[in-house]
């Protein structure tokens, strides 16, 4: 009997242990941290034993392969030594990839992929699709497959998570853009980055897809590099520019892939701005590959409702609105944040830099940022950064002192955004806590 090592006992982590177990393999679960009680439960449930709060290195160096959550970084001295004895680390998609036969559309990307990742599975659902929605959100793609049937699965995937991934190959590919993010996790090169969210496409084949950004350099740059055997699909906010694939026109998305060309005004898109005509096109795309009728498409694009911390309108307090951009915890997607309010902003940004550029919103900041709330332990690189040209920068230290410090700032017509433009771990659980504690201390005004 083969013995699998699970690393991490959260959704992730349990999930690959069900379906192991499921398989018949001899399973063991480690996590340094304490393990969530309703995890306890199910891996107790499914009979797999575990550990919690210590690593035991024997029972580890045991394992024929190793399922490794996306959280634990590689530099890390336990999986140094698992390598160093030679033993296959994998990540929970890998593994779970071995054991189902349905077609599999992977969203990758800096930023976008989770509103793209639901949009697809909105029209897959909408259509009457067999079809399960898994990865980076949402219930874990190992615990699905164990447990469920489905046709096709929607996974958005992080670059963690594809750097544990070598024999997997998905049958669509999305890739809907490439900035600097989670630099501290690759030796702070963004050629490393680069390279991990390529893994894409790695064993794709002549009948697979891949769903890019024209609008992207980097992208473009990397796949003028290679000779892909794949059919290539690119959307673009330009004027069409190719054969096949999705372009704006007269403010109106045009997606050509068969002869029924789909067309869409912009006003009829549920989400809006710049940032979300890319994720409706790809999603779009999508939908046209699996042959769903331009109809049923443009219904879901026009009713779809984005989930929370994503430029979320919270409430309007004496004149002031206030905004939860939480889950915006890279430079980018701040940035489509700045760029789509044309009212003075007073920006709550910080918490743990990723190795971050912030030079892509000075002139945004410039033009439209009235003060600048840090919220996080150690902001003195946003504070260097923009102190030159925003006199009225403020430290804080919760989400709460955040708030109530823009409030006395704003004035009537004015925007309090927070979209940090990090991530979350110095303060919060992650950027949904932040999100949510940044509402209630708006509901508390």
């Amino acid at each position: 009997m083969k013995r699998v090592v699970v690393l991490g006992g959260g959704e992730s982590g349990t999930g690959a242990a069900i379906l192991a177990a499921k398989q018949g393999y001899e399973v063991f679960l480690s996590d340094k941290n304490l393990i969530g009680d309703s995890y306890k439960k199910v891996l107790k449930n499914h009979e797999i034993r575990f550990e919690e709060e210590q690593h035991t290195l024997s029972e580890i160096l045991s394992a024929d392969e190793v399922i490794k959550s996306p959280g634990i970084a590689d530099h890390i001295s336990l999986i140094k030594i698992i390598r160093e004895n030679k033993i296959p680390i994998i990540s929970e998609i890998e593994f779970a990839a071995r054991f189902t036969n349905a077609k599999l559309i992977c969203i990758t990307g800096s930023n976008g992929k989770t509103t793209t990742t639901l949009l697809i599975h909105h029209i897959l659902k909408n259509a009457g699709k067999n079809v399960g929605l898994a990865g980076n959100i949402g219930k874990s793609f190992a615990w699905q497959v164990a447990e469920n049937d489905f046709d096709t699965y929607v996974l958005e995937i992080s670059s963690f998570q594809l750097d544990g991934m070598f024999e997997f190959k998905a049958d669509i590919a999305v890739l809907t853009n490439i900035t600097p993010d989670h630099l501290d996790r690759y030796n702070n090169s963004f050629e490393n980055y680069t390279q991990s969210k390529f893994r894409i496409i790695q064993n794709m084949t002549s009948s697979d897809f891949l769903i890019y950004n024209a609008d992207d350099t980097v992208i473009m740059q990397e796949l003028a590099k290679r000779k892909l055997n794949i059919k290539l699909i690119p959307f673009t906010l330009r004027e069409k520019v190719f054969d096949e694939g999705a372009y704006l026109k007269n403010e109106k998305v045009n997606i050509n892939i068969t002869k029924d060309k789909l067309t869409m005004t912009l006003k009829e898109l549920a989400l809006q701005g710049k940032h979300n005509i890319y994720n409706s096109m790809a999603a779009g795309v999508v939908g046209k590959l699996q042959n769903i009728r331009n109809k049923s498409i443009k219904d879901s694009l026009s009713e779809f409702q984005n989930v929370g911390h994503r430029m979320q309108s919270v409430a309007t307090i004496g004149g002031v609105e206030y905004i939860n951009d939480s889950k915006a915890t890279n430079v980018n997607s701040t940035y489509f944040a700045l760029d789509s309010i044309r009212r003075p902003i007073i920006w709550i940004a910080g918490g743990k830099d990723k190795g971050n550029d912030y030079s892509s919103l000075d002139e945004l900041v410039l033009s439209r940022v009235k003060a600048i709330i840090c919220l996080g332990l150690d902001n003195q690189k946003i504070m260097q950064h923009f102190g030159k040209f925003v006199p009225n920068i403020i430290q804080t230290y919760s989400a709460s002192e955040a708030v109530e410090e823009a409030q006395k700032i704003a004035e009537v017509g004015e925007v309090v955004l927070l979209s940090p433009a990090c991530a979350s771990f110095d303060l919060f659980e992650d950027y949904e806590e932040r999100g949510n504690r940044f509402i209630d201390a708006v509901n508390e005004l």
